[in-house]
């Protein structure tokens, strides 16, 4: 059968399945930037364009809902959906750039990689080829290497609460993977996300064919009466430390969405960086309270190092087996090294020990970016509880939040806006990282954050990016 449309005369046929919303979102957004697609210019229904290029209505749903969150189309009344607005300059928010940035990169979640623990990596390295049997170094099992499984359990009950077995564990390359690896089996589904929360793990799940349904987020994090609302069977999460917002997950809220998993819904809980509370020990994870409603996933990335690309997922023992089959059928499992290394690491307390060490840097950071704010932007209110790699800011009605951050770039600093992370309406704000550079470098920054927000809209100081990073698992 011959499949495509004459809108833009684009043709699914050699795209793999699983890529389809992100194929349909590239096509549309580099026609809206090269004017094939002019502002005003009315796009096909859903229903239409599924129909001509023979995939699900939800593929042709996802695209526009990616679009319209980034401001490049609309919903034009009797109209219907038309185009809004060209793409932003990429240099603000690229997510894939391979060369470094010239400024100063202020984008979240990044850790300070220069805190590594190279010695400690080293000597656990040693230790590990010393004794190592040679079967250690084959495929071994797809859900990952045992001792590191048997570890982790234990570091996980220990640290966060959590209630599993080695058994109950698999081995992923960061939340990302094991993100995926949830993605096809709920594919098709409807699933809740926070409102705002993370771009990139909606991005994540509607390339993964998972219809992604905002859910609002206040003060007390998930609106669990908006998710009863909604009707969706699964919700994904991040209670202890919510991305953007810092917020936790208050004990109301807490307790009123495990009572509405009990009632047959799947909450998904992203731990993505709860080892890093200052004030006090942070809040337990919810599997521990539920581990037969509740999935449980994490990474090394902000403990150690993204580069890694070594994390975890505990999962009712239901959907084990399937889990751990499209584990094995993606990639055999993680490299082996790494896992006993990380094993090692954590069996001998270093990870610990690194952990101790980290924090107060971290918390030293946090508080020069608090210091820098209060001086440079008196205006802004900042979100919150002291955790976490980043702080949101936020700016009274009125303030373009892209704006603000295309002006951050020209002087220098790379910065997220929150209408990035966010479907529905709300303040505008930025989401600033600061674990990455000094406490210097950081009022460095934030100065010259402050002085681009109160210079003329006309003013520019063009600075050429190099590289920048998104939120990534």
């Amino acid at each position: 059968m011959v499949v495509g449309a004459d809108f833009l005369q684009l043709d699914p046929g050699a795209v793999p399945r699983g890529s389809l919303t992100s194929w349909l979102v590239d096509a549309l957004r580099a026609a809206i930037a090269d004017g094939r697609l002019a502002v005003g210019t009315r796009l096909p229904a859903s229903r239409v364009l599924a129909a001509d290029l023979a995939v699900s209505r939800g593929v042709v749903v996802a695209a526009y809902q990616v679009l319209f969150d980034e401001g490049l189309i609309r919903a034009d009344g009797a109209r219907g959906t038309t185009v809004a607005a060209a793409p932003p300059r990429a240099e603000v928010l690229p997510a894939d750039r391979a060369d470094p940035w010239a400024g100063i990169d202020l984008s979240p979640g990044v850790p300070d990689l220069s805190a590594f623990p190279r010695a400690a990596w080293l000597r656990a390295e040693r230790a590990v080829l010393t004794s190592a049997a040679a079967a250690d170094l084959g495929y071994g099992d797809p859900r990952g290497n045992a001792v590191l499984r048997h570890e982790l359990a234990g570091w996980l009950g220990r640290v966060r609460g959590v209630r599993a077995g080695a058994e109950d564990l698999v081995v992923v390359a960061g939340v990302a993977q094991g993100l995926g690896l949830l993605a096809q089996l709920l594919a098709g589904a409807r699933v809740g996300i926070e409102d705002p929360g993370s771009r990139g793990t909606r991005e994540q799940l509607a390339y993964w064919g998972v219809e992604p349904v905002p859910v609002p987020v206040d003060a007390d994090g998930l609106d669990v009466e908006a998710l009863a609302r909604s009707g969706v069977p699964v919700v994904l999460v991040t209670p202890a430390h919510h991305f953007p917002t810092g917020v936790v997950l208050a004990p109301h809220r807490r307790r009123a969405l495990l009572e509405w998993a009990a009632g047959g819904g799947l909450v998904v809980e992203d731990d993505y960086d709860a080892e890093h509370r200052y004030d006090r020990a942070p809040v337990s994870a919810l599997q521990g309270l539920a581990p037969d409603r509740v999935v449980h996933t994490g990474s090394v990335s902000k403990s150690l190092a993204p580069g890694l690309r070594l994390g975890w997922l505990v999962a009712p023992r239901v959907l084990q087996p399937e889990l751990a089959r499209r584990k094995r059928m993606t990639d055999l499992g993680n490299a082996a090294l790494p896992q006993l290394v990380l094993a090692q690491l954590i069996a001998s307390g270093e990870l610990e020990r690194h952990l101790r060490r980290v924090r107060p840097r971290q918390r030293a950071r946090r508080d020069a970016m608090l210091d820098a704010l209060r001086r440079h932007l008196p205006d802004a209110r900042v979100q919150g509880v002291a955790a976490g790699l980043h702080l949101l800011v936020t700016f009274p009605p009125g303030a373009d939040d892209r704006e603000l951050a295309e002006r951050a770039r020209d002087a220098g600093v790379l910065v997220q806006p929150l209408s990035w992370h966010r479907v529905g309406d709300g303040p505008p704000g930025l989401v600033l990282g600061y674990a990455a550079h000094s406490p210097d470098r950081i009022r460095d920054a934030v100065a010259r954050l402050g002085a681009s927000m109160r210079r003329p809209s006309g003013a520019r100081q063009p600075v050429v990016p190099k590289r920048s990073t998104d939120r990534e698992r």
